[in-house]
């Protein structure tokens, strides 16, 4: 079995139980990758032990924000926690999206703790050909 230990999370969490919960911890982000695919732009964020039901995602203008909340899960009287180094509370990350997405036709899916949003590409920011119209006119010049 290997063990691998981080001793500044270990001082992380002594200071935490010392001050008390709530009073101080590490900043936890969510873990998120973002790539094109095709004509949609995807965002997946990391939430492990987030129900579908405690994330929040707002766009406003071409700021997107998602808020997730990790609940403590319910113990009976007779449990005694031993470790804790799952982050729990309010966790929010926001993006700026550029003008050529569309905003107005968001899907977000939510499986297996990955939250994935499928953002299209606006039609007026994709490629397109542009043909000239008219006719092939020729003026002769008579001298």
């Amino acid at each position: 079995m290997l063990m691998r230990t981080d001793p500044f999370r270990e001082l992380d969490r002594l200071a935490q139980q010392m001050m008390g919960p709530g009073t101080w911890s590490r900043p936890s982000t969510m873990a998120m990758d973002a790539y094109r695919e095709g004509d949609e732009y995807v965002v997946a964020f990391d939430l492990p032990g987030v129900s579908a039901e405690a994330i929040d995602i707002d766009v406003e203008r071409n700021m997107l924000t998602v808020r997730a909340e990790r609940r403590p899960v319910a113990k009976a009287d007779d449990v005694q926690m031993e470790l804790s180094e799952r982050p729990l509370g309010v966790f929010s990350r926001q993006i700026v999206l550029a003008d050529t997405l569309d905003t107005e036709h968001i899907k977000a899916d939510y499986d297996t703790g990955v939250l994935t949003l499928r953002i299209p590409i606006a039609e007026r920011a994709k490629p397109r050909k542009i043909t000239v119209g008219g006719e092939s006119t020729r003026r002769e010049i008579s001298g």
